[in-house]
């Protein structure tokens, strides 16, 4: 029996979480032994959950990155003792995800795979592993992953870290990466595809993997409902999990709230009290819910989705909307504009939330109807995760067979 190890920041809990727990449900019906590492947050699984490090390992990771810029070189014990983990449980192949956000070591984990003959995959959620330090680099119009990072606008704009080591990072990271011959690259879009190939990893193996959606839970539902909303109301629908970054767009949404008609609102999904307590009348802000249910009856309800954002890395927000059959709008970067056809919704130039305002009217004016097969048709083609978590299936196989 084959052995898969997934190690991810979170372990079936958020969205890089419950990825790799499809993962290996994907596995295991085909025979693997599979087991779930994570760093802290989870929800129980049928999966062998191992948690590496604890409180402490996450706060003193935390205080080093703030004074050393070291994020990923801290956690130095947690990960030894997951080396030894990895040494006696023998896998086959490991499936990295997310292994920033304060709580292993990558140097000491790839010193380790370095020397063994485990087969890697690792998707790419964001740009981290590229990088000298941050995991998106639209929205700060930086290229120097590009050849080699050396002052990064992120921690160089800030009074910390008092040491600020990106070239150290970059060139670490470069070694390290580049040194294991059985690492495969799994980018989650097109996108993410074509900057790693203008990285240091451009000559690995790179394999396209898009998320994939649940159909049976993301489809035309019954609608949400709000006593500000009636049923003639035209609802633009913006959903995140992280609206205090800048990057998410909220002051453009807030600002596309001045150019609505009456019967038109915003509903924003993910926002926390402080952000609901200065939002404008028009915008109508629900907290953040993991209730898949919840969030389809919400796509169903809305008129229009939109993404402001400029640190999207596939636009699952997006595709869970066009399973609902409601056409979108997007900002022309990063992921989402090639989600996007003329059946599908528009592409506007990015920040401009007038030309989105604009794009939005003449949705409203072709009538939602006019979209939804074309939405539904997209995400059942190329985006349901039956389709899509079976790549990665068919990768497993294909990375042990040869």
């Amino acid at each position: 029996m084959p052995k898969l190890l997934q190690i991810n920041a979170t372990a079936n809990w958020g969205s890089t979480g419950k990825i790799a727990n499809l993962c290996n449900k994907y596995a295991v019906a085909e025979g693997w032994e599979c087991y779930e590492i994570y760093g802290r947050y989870n929800t129980l699984s049928e999966f062998k959950q191992i948690k590496v490090g604890g409180v402490f390992n996450v706060l003193e990771h935390y205080a080093e990155n703030l004074l050393f810029d070291n994020e990923g070189l801290a956690s130095r014990f947690s990960t030894q003792s997951l080396v030894k983990f990895i040494s006696e449980t023998k896998p086959d192949i490991i499936h990295l995800h997310n292994i920033h956000d304060h709580w292993l070591n990558y140097k000491i984990l790839f010193e380790y795979l370095n020397r063994t003959d485990i087969n890697i995959v690792w998707t790419f959620h964001d740009f981290w592993a590229i990088t000298g330090h941050c995991c998106h680099f639209v929205e700060i119009k930086c290229k120097e992953y590009q050849t080699q990072c050396t002052k990064c606008p992120v921690t160089h704009d800030k009074l910390f870290p008092i040491l600020k080591n990106t070239n150290r990072n970059f060139a670490l990271k470069k070694k390290l990466f580049t040194e294991n011959k059985k690492l495969v690259i799994v980018p989650v879009s097109e996108w993410v595809g074509e900057n790693v190939k203008k990285s240091f990893l451009k000559n690995n193996n790179i394999r396209i993997i898009p998320n994939g959606v649940d159909t049976s839970v993301f489809n035309p539902s019954f609608g949400f409902t709000h006593p500000d909303i009636k049923d003639d109301t035209f609802v633009i629908l913006g959903v995140a999990s992280q609206w205090k970054d800048k990057c998410k767009g909220l002051e453009d949404f807030i600002a596309l709230s001045k150019l609505l008609k009456d019967d038109e609102y915003i509903i924003l999904v993910g926002v926390t009290d402080a952000i609901i307590k200065r939002l404008p009348h028009k915008v109508i802000g629900i907290k953040q819910t993991s209730n898949q249910h919840i969030l389809a009856s919400l796509y169903t309800r809305a008129n229009v989705v939109c993404s402001f954002s400029s640190a999207e890395t596939f636009g699952m927000t997006i595709i869970e909307g066009l399973a609902c059959g409601t056409p979108a709008v997007v900002y022309n970067n990063t992921a989402p504009p090639s989600l996007i056809s003329s059946r599908t919704g528009a592409v506007v130039p990015n920040k401009d939330y007038k030309s989105a305002y604009e794009a939005i009217q003449r949705i409203k004016l072709h009538g939602k109807k006019y979209y939804t097969d074309a939405c539904i048709q997209l995400v059942q083609e190329k985006y349901d995760k039956d389709n899509c978590f079976k790549r990665y299936l068919a990768l497993y196989n294909e990375i042990i067979q040869r």
